[in-house]
C-alpha cells in the first residue's frame, strides 16, 4: 500500500501522457521511454537547483547537529536552577504551527537584508530544534556518569567531555537527527517559496513547481524529475538504516 504511489511515480516517469490518462493504479508502460528523464532535467536548470539544495541541506545538518546536541547536553548533564522548567518551555514550541512564526521570522530576515538569499533557509538550523534537542537529551541521559567523572579526573573541561566523550558515543542519535534533517530540508518547499524570488536561487522542491503552468501539469516530466530528486533520500536512508533505528529506540523509555 505504501509502495504503490512510488511504483506509480516510477512507471509514469517512463510512460507517455496517453498511457497515464488510461492507466490503472499499478501499471507497466508498454515501452520504457528514457528520453523523459533527459527532457525533464533540461526543462529546468536541474543541476543548479540540486547544488543549491545540497548547499542548504549540508549546512542545515551541520547547524542542527551542533546546536541541538549542545543544548541537549546542557539539559541532560549540567546543573542549573530552573533547568527542567526551561526544557518544558523548549518542548512547548513543538506545538506551535509553522504558520504562526513564519510572518515574524520573515520580517526579521527581510529587515536584516537577507530576503532572496539562501541565509533564511540555513540560519534557523543553528538555533536548535525542540524535537531534535529532545532526542539528543533522551540519549544523553542513558550515558553513565562514571565516564564524565573519569574524564574530569583526567583534567577534561566541560567542552572536552561533550566533544571527546559524549558525542563520539552518540552516533546512533546523531545519525537519526541527520536523516530527519536531510529529508526535511531536501524536501522543503514552503520556506524557499517564502524567501526566494530569483530563479537561479531555487531549490529542487521549488524547481519542481516549474512543471506546472496555466495549461496544466506536465505529469511525465514531473514524475521523472521527482524520481531523480528522491534517489538521494533513498540512498541516505539505506546507508543509515540500522543506526537510524537504533538511535530512535535508544533512550525512548528514559525519564
Amino acid at each position: 500500500m505504501f509502495l504503490a504511489p512510488l511504483f506509480w511515480m516510477l512507471m509514469a516517469s517512463f510512460s507517455n501522457i496517453e498511457e497515464i490518462n488510461n492507466a490503472s493504479l499499478l501499471f507497466i508502460p508498454k515501452k520504457f521511454n528514457f528520453e523523459n528523464y533527459k527532457y525533464a532535467l533540461t526543462l529546468m536548470p536541474f543541476w543548479k537547483y540540486a547544488l543549491n539544495t545540497v548547499f542548504v541541506t549540508v549546512f542545515c545538518i551541520i547547524g542542527t547537529l551542533f546546536s541541538c546536541s549542545m543544548a541537549a547536553y546542557a539539559f541532560a548533564r549540567l546543573k542549573a536552577p530552573g533547568k527542567e522548567g526551561l526544557f518544558l518551555l523548549v518542548l512547548s514550541t513543538i506545538m506551535l504551527p509553522t504558520m504562526v512564526t513564519c510572518v515574524p521570522q520573515f520580517l526579521i530576515f527581510k529587515n536584516l537584508g537577507m530576503y532572496d538569499t539562501l541565509w533564511p533557509l540555513i540560519l534557523p538550523a543553528f538555533f536548535g530544534n525542540a524535537m531534535y534537542i529532545f532526542l539528543f537529551r533522551q540519549f544523553f541521559l542513558t550515558i553513565p556518569y562514571e565516564l564524565e567523572d573519569a574524564a574530569k579526573l583526567d583534567g577534561c573541561s566541560t567542552w572536552q567531555i561533550y566533544w571527546k566523550i559524549v558525542m563520539p558515543i552518540s552516533k546512533p542519535v546523531a545519525v537519526s537527527v541527520l536523516v530527519f534533517t536531510f529529508v526535511a530540508h531536501w524536501n522543503d518547499f514552503m520556506t524557499p517559496l517564502i524567501y526566494l524570488n530569483s530563479v537561479d536561487k531555487r531549490t529542487l522542491a521549488l524547481g519542481l513547481a516549474t512543471f506546472s503552468d496555466v495549461q496544466g501539469v506536465d505529469v511525465v516530466s514531473l514524475m521523472a524529475a521527482s524520481t531523480v530528486t528522491l534517489i538521494p533520500i533513498v540512498i541516505i536512508f539505506l546507508l543509515c538504516q540500522k543506526v537510524f533505528v537504533k538511535g530512535i529506540v535508544t533512550g525512548s523509555v528514559k525519564g
